[in-house]
């Protein structure tokens, strides 16, 4: 992957106060471009971001940052890599290096998708999920703690509130209890925290966004629609859980990348902000859509729950729609459908890649 560096000479502007978050125009940056650090920019929702800001914010200065592990992908770059947009290698963990290239590129703003992710994974190996949701993102806060960067913002997920019952008329605002079942849940849950204490204990202008299910092109194939698509396009069987009615609330990857815009512009620090779009599928509905979207052999199979398997989440977001003016933009049936003939299309991305992944999903017996 080509690497790039910004030359010598730098030095950072002054930049506007962001104390009190109460004048909109100063947390425009006074017109100047951004200069942002993203991790986990080679993954999937980073990935998306980083082509999208490039596209809406052309003049904007991106050092995408990931540290590559099984599911990171040198593709999910391609063509975006010039002088306005470099990559470095690296562990959001490893204070010293992250404080450098802060300091070297002049970095105003921090996004922080990087994350260990798949519920599965977690449960094999829960030690790698603390040690990048909790540590390193500690880790991270302090090098912007020490660079004085102008926002921090931590992308998270609404798993950290717990689940729901299938009949429940709850939803998850911003203000309920976290109550995480799973070790991912858990570390991103930790991870949130520490956030948090950073800003009401350093003044660290943060904000966080909870997100709901996302889905889109270039999400590995471990997660469930980019996994049922690679299998189904290869006849295989489709591995259900038990529990195969327990549902989820979809939204674009691009409908994602706008609200972390709007937030990153309009959004008041030490704020966290939901981000869903209502609209809720089950395993089984996703299976359908696949099965019917594709021209397959493949079969729906039952396999044995993983352990901690959540129910269903659904997210309150009213809270962005009327501060920031956010509302989702793909409609779901086709949004869906377009995703799975993204797979279809792009076979030379996933099947690369599919070997990389630790779990077998149905060996939980």
């Amino acid at each position: 992957m080509q690497v790039l560096k910004s030359g010598p000479g730098h030095h950072r502007p002054a930049l506007p106060a962001l104390d009190d978050g109460s004048d909109r125009e100063k947390r425009r940056y006074c017109g100047r471009n951004m200069r942002l650090f993203v991790t986990g920019a080679a993954g999937f929702i980073g990935s998306n971001f980083v082509r999208y800001w490039r596209q809406t914010h052309p003049g904007d200065f991106l050092l995408a940052f990931d540290a590559m592990t099984y599911a990171g992908c040198e593709a999910n770059l391609a063509g975006q890599l010039d002088d306005r947009c470099v990559f470095e290698k690296g562990d959001i963990g490893d204070l010293d290096r992250v404080t450098a290239l802060l300091t070297e590129h002049v970095i105003d703003v921090v996004v922080n998708f990087a994350a260990e992710s798949h519920n599965s994974y977690a449960i094999l190996n829960p030690t790698a999920f603390f040690a990048t949701n909790v540590l390193g993102t500690q880790q991270l806060l302090e090098a912007a703690r020490r660079t004085g960067v102008s926002r921090f913002h931590h992308i998270s997920t609404c798993e950290v509130y717990g689940d729901l019952a299938l009949d429940s008329p709850e939803t998850f605002s911003e203000t309920s209890p976290y109550q995480p079942r799973t070790p991912y849940n858990a570390s991103k849950a930790g991870g949130d925290h520490a956030v948090r204490a950073y800003f009401e204990t350093f003044g660290l202008p943060i904000t966080i966004s909870n997100c709901c299910n996302n889905y889109g092109p270039y999400q590995y194939p471990e997660k469930l629609i980019p996994l049922f698509s690679a299998l189904a396009l290869d006849h295989h069987p489709l591995p259900l859980y038990e529990s195969s009615d327990n549902r989820r609330e979809w939204i674009h990857v691009l409908d994602h990348c706008r609200a972390v815009d709007l937030i990153l512009h309009d959004g008041q620090p030490g704020e966290t902000y939901n981000v869903g779009t209502g609209i809720e599928a089950s395993v089984v509905e996703i299976t359908d859509a696949i099965l019917a979207t594709l021209d397959t052999r493949s079969e729906k199979t039952t396999v044995p729950d993983r352990p901690g398997h959540d129910r269903r989440y659904l997210l309150d977001s009213s809270k962005i729609r009327r501060e920031l003016g956010w509302s989702p933009l793909e409609p779901f049936d086709a949004g869906l459908r377009d995703t799975i003939l993204w797979y279809a299309a792009n076979r030379d991305w996933w099947e690369p890649l599919r070997d990389r992944a630790p779990v077998v999903e149905s060996g939980w017996e």
